[in-house]
């Protein structure tokens, strides 16, 4: 083989599997990024409910205080709840955004194939 032929060899290569991997490869790292920054930030706002509704009914002390800790709680559930629905929505938003680039990925490497 010659050295022209071995360098055009190297291109195909390169544009036929070499590119389009990278390209799926950096598209899992951004999903993947984004999938763990979400699940953390539902960790994070869990623990701090928890750990501020532990504060607040270690703070009772009369029947005021124990009503004061239920309405803590029950606010706390409220914005729990508001939290995980916003959490499924960025999860919904993320997984359509990730099937839509698999499929220009996908339709890309379709054409460059049959330009081939």
């Amino acid at each position: 083989m010659t050295q022209a032929a071995n360098a055009k060899t190297g291109e195909q290569f390169e544009s036929l599997f070499v590119t389009p991997m990278r390209a799926y490869g950096a598209l899992n790292l951004e999903t993947a990024e984004k999938l763990m920054a979400t699940q953390f930030g539902a960790a994070e706002s869990v623990s701090e409910a928890t750990l501020a509704q532990a504060r607040g009914w270690l703070a009772v002390k009369c029947a005021e205080d124990v009503q004061k800790a239920l309405d803590g709680q029950q606010q706390a559930m409220q914005s729990l709840g508001d939290r995980l629905k916003s959490d499924a929505e960025t999860l919904l938003s993320l997984g359509q955004d990730y099937a839509q680039k698999c499929q220009t990925l996908a339709e890309q490497q379709f054409k460059a194939l049959g330009a081939k």
